[in-house]
């Protein structure tokens, strides 16, 4: 009759089918550290190495840039004919006498037949603050010749809420023309990547210059003159 005792010759089998359990299962767990691992690698937000998707997307950016310039030969008659990479809504903090109204779309603005400085910024943007009162010469120097309107996308940055740009404009005493867009899209559209942002157009809609960061009272006045020829050509 048999007994359940382990023979002493069998320990040793037993030790290495044990030992191979336990390698088996930390190789396991390495592979799927190994395999999350990967999966965080290309995480959204990350670009790929897909290059013949990079090139499809830079074909098409070319394609949409020459479209673009194409269609900015034609000269406008009225805001619908006026070519700019977006129209957006202005709810007008100042200035309303000058822009048209409370609320006034950009591309009127633009087809009123004057050169255009619009400039994004926010309430709580340091750089902002510092440009402002050479804008405000700016505009009390070119009023005439050129439509100076900024526009606070505070709350699309992070930098500020509605209230706080409107304190802004009167602790520095702006009084050029100012408000606030409600339309999230003119970030991408006017390709706003730092603050301020502040780009020069023609009144067919051809943006001539855009500069990014803080504008010194010099530079401005050469880029606004600049402006004004080539509206003028």
């Amino acid at each position: 009759m048999k007994t359940g005792r382990t023979h002493l010759e069998d320990i040793p089998v037993q030790i290495t089918t044990n030992l191979r359990r336990k390698r088996a299962s930390r190789l396991l767990g390495i592979a799927t550290v190994a395999i999350f691992a990967m999966a965080a690698c290309t995480a959204p937000g990350q670009p790929s190495a897909d290059t013949s998707s990079t090139a499809t997307e830079q074909s098409s950016s070319a394609v949409t840039a020459s479209e673009a310039a194409r269609s900015e030969e034609a000269s406008p008659s009225s805001s619908s004919d006026v070519d700019l990479p977006l129209d957006f809504q202005i709810a007008v903090y100042q200035g309303q006498d000058l822009l048209g109204g409370q609320e006034v779309d950009f591309s009127a603005v633009v087809a009123q037949g004057k050169p255009v400085v619009l400039n994004f910024w926010a309430g709580l943007c340091p750089p902002c603050r510092l440009e402002m009162p050479d804008f405000q010469e700016v505009h009390e120097e070119l009023g005439d010749q050129v439509v100076l309107v900024g526009v606070d996308v505070g709350t699309f940055t992070g930098l500020g809420s509605e209230e706080e740009g409107r304190a802004l404009l009167q602790e520095v005493g702006a009084t050029y023309p100012a408000g606030a867009t409600d339309n999230g899209d003119v970030m991408r559209a006017y390709q706003v990547i730092g603050m301020p942002t502040t780009l020069f157009i023609t009144p067919d809609g051809e943006i001539v210059e855009r500069w990014t960061g803080l504008l010194t009272k010099d530079k401005m006045e050469e880029l606004v003159q600049e402006l004004i020829d080539a509206s003028a050509s």
